[in-house]
């Protein structure tokens, strides 16, 4: 039977894995009712846009939906706060 191979990030494979498992069905079966839902739409034109700027964004950036393990987050974005001695009042 011919395959279609999927590489995924780890952060990707993660977010997968979860969904498939609250799901409870196997990775498989995950992937290809995805693949199902996309073949019944194929009129879509937006499909192929999508497919293209995906490939794009993936170079540099992980879907909204993985984990976010390789992202900056919020906080490393921002510089550091410099650290002051608190003030103690004196008695």
């Amino acid at each position: 039977m011919p395959s279609i191979k999927i590489h995924l990030e780890a952060e990707e494979m993660a977010a997968v894995a979860r969904l498939a498992e609250s799901m409870q069905v196997s990775l498989d079966q995950l992937a290809f009712c995805a693949l199902n839902r996309l073949m019944l739409q194929p009129q879509d034109p937006e499909l192929g846009a999508e497919a293209r700027r995906l490939k794009e964004e993936r170079k540099t950036t992980l879907p909204t939906w993985s984990d976010t393990a390789h992202s900056v987050h919020v906080y490393e974005s921002k510089p550091d706060e410099a650290q002051h001695p608190r003030h103690r009042p004196t008695s």
